[in-house]
């Protein structure tokens, strides 16, 4: 398990937070995560994430339900069980918009969902460190990690200055793991440093 320290600063406000993120990037120091009790418009260009390939996976998503849908459906139609219908041609391919619409929309769908929970690491046996008990309540909790040469004392003062409430340091995993809470939670309170 890869163990790292991380600066933890909580805010009260997000009209204190935009700016403590432009002067933290501004710094050089390496935002982790910020955490917020609700979606802030205009945060992730502040923190300089690039924006997300989500609707490019559900175009090809989408691409594979289509060549699915009409490839799955000539081969029936046309190959395995040639009916005719009324003098309807065994290619009817506006009979089959309807069915292809629907795999489409499914597909694009799922696999948007799935490539979303793989993407942010979201399943019900994945665990990740909680940094702030009310990031989700009612604090704004920026987490900026500590390289080899980061002086953690000074990065403190400056999360005070830019206007964090709170300041503290931790020790966590830097990514996710599969387990279960309490039976690691003994592990986390051995290695937080308050």
């Amino acid at each position: 398990m890869a163990l790292k320290k991380f600066v933890v600063g909580c805010f009260e406000d997000e009209k204190v937070l935009f700016p403590a993120v432009a002067k933290v990037r501004k710094a050089g120091y390496k935002i982790h995560d910020v955490y917020t009790p609700f979606p802030v418009h205009g945060l992730d260009q502040a923190m300089g994430l690039r924006e997300t390939s989500l609707h490019t996976a559900g175009f090809l998503f989408g691409l594979i339900g289509t060549t699915t849908a009409v490839t799955f459906m000539t081969w029936v139609f046309t190959k395995d069980w040639p009916v005719n219908i009324g003098g309807k041609p065994n290619f009817a391919l506006p009979a089959w918009i309807p069915i292809t619409f629907e795999l489409t929309v499914l597909c694009a769908a799922v696999g948007m969902v799935l490539s979303f929970l793989y993407i942010c690491q979201l399943a019900p046996f994945v665990k990740r460190h909680h940094f702030h008990a009310r990031a989700t309540d009612d604090r704004f909790v920026m987490v900026i990690e500590c390289g080899e040469k980061t002086n953690e004392s000074e990065l403190s003062s400056f999360m005070n200055s830019v206007g964090a409430i709170e300041v503290n340091t931790q020790v966590a995993e830097e990514g996710w793991w599969i387990g279960r809470y309490d039976q690691d939670q003994e592990l986390y309170k051995q290695t937080n440093i308050a």
